[in-house]
């Protein structure tokens, strides 16, 4: 028995929940990854799992040997990649899955800063608004607004993720701005359907408030709500990642100042077997500097008290 194989394909199936899965990320077949974690079992003479036709998890003894298991694998591949070069230079393929609000607009520059640093790293980067498991979708890092699907998926903060409130100067012109935020439902509003919140908005200022509101457009695209209103079609929820520049440049004008939404974490989510993985830490701690403690859209908002620290 390869007690290393084995070692990989248990933790592959623990973090995934699934042998089929499993044995897809790692390259061979379902029936391979079932006889390694056989002779694993008969090894330690306990079963890893508790097995039926749908299912597939951890027995009390599997939990225990799962964290030890997923450091081991976790600090082999890590000293396998450094000694693929004994510079530690990070190589090899990173698969990123990026929120569209943050890749449009700005990850395109501090992508071709880190591929001019790290030109052995070849980065293939999937854009969309999905809430990702980056185990069972074999991502090595997901960066997005919600917390992690799985207590296996390790979560780091790179900046908050602030919102305001917003139109053009010629629909405030035509219809007028909402002093409290109970005037939003006669407004036309347009909506970004992803945020964590959902429906619910949490307002906090004079009073805090908490509103439901449904919104006449609803999309998964920031960038074309921002679109939608500078067209003078409606207020609009906007990310200041996606609208500081319209802001700045008096296109879309800030309403309901007096009143502050909730932010969101946008954060590098990753398996905890990629903790030590010197690609993927390569990559989050690049940015997490390169963004500092408050990213460049949001100092201008903050010197004109547009949104709150």
């Amino acid at each position: 028995m390869d007690r290393l194989l084995s070692i990989e394909a248990f933790v592959r199936v623990a973090e995934t929940g699934n042998f089929a899965r499993a044995a897809q990320q790692l390259g061979v077949t379902r029936s391979v990854v079932s006889h390694r974690i056989q002779q694993l079992e008969d090894y330690i003479s306990a079963p890893l799992f508790h097995r039926s036709t749908r299912h597939v998890r951890l027995s009390e003894v599997g939990e225990t040997y799962y964290k030890e298991c997923a450091d081991m694998v976790a600090s082999f591949n890590s000293l396998t990649e450094q000694m693929r070069d004994l510079r530690a230079k990070p190589t090899g393929k990173l698969r990123v899955q990026m929120l569209p609000g943050f890749a449009i607009g700005h990850f395109g520059a501090l992508l071709a800063e880190f591929t001019g640093l790290y030109p052995d790293i070849e980065v293939d980067v999937i854009v969309n608004d999905r809430v990702v498991d980056p185990i069972e979708e074999g991502f090595d890092v997901a960066f997005q607004m919600f917390p992690p699907l799985a207590e296996s998926l390790i979560e780091r903060k790179l900046f908050s993720v602030r919102r305001l409130f917003c139109a053009s100067p010629e629909y405030l012109e035509r219809h007028g701005a909402p002093s409290v935020p109970a005037d939003l439902q006669g407004h036309k509003v347009a909506l970004y359907e992803g945020y964590p919140s959902r429906n619910k908005w949490l307002f906090n200022g004079i009073e805090q408030v908490e509103l439901n509101l449904a919104g006449q457009v609803r999309s998964n695209s920031v960038h074309l709500l921002r679109d939608y209103a500078l067209t003078g079609a409606c207020v609009v929820c906007l990310p200041t990642l996606a609208a500081s520049d319209d802001l700045l440049a008096g296109r879309l004008v800030p309403v309901l100042g007096d009143y502050s939404l909730t932010s969101f974490n946008f954060s590098a989510v990753y398996p905890a077997t990629q903790r030590r993985a010197l690609k993927v830490r390569t990559l989050i701690d690049f940015l997490v500097e390169r963004i500092s403690d408050e990213p460049a859209w949001d100092r201008p908002l903050l010197e004109r008290g547009w949104v709150q620290p």
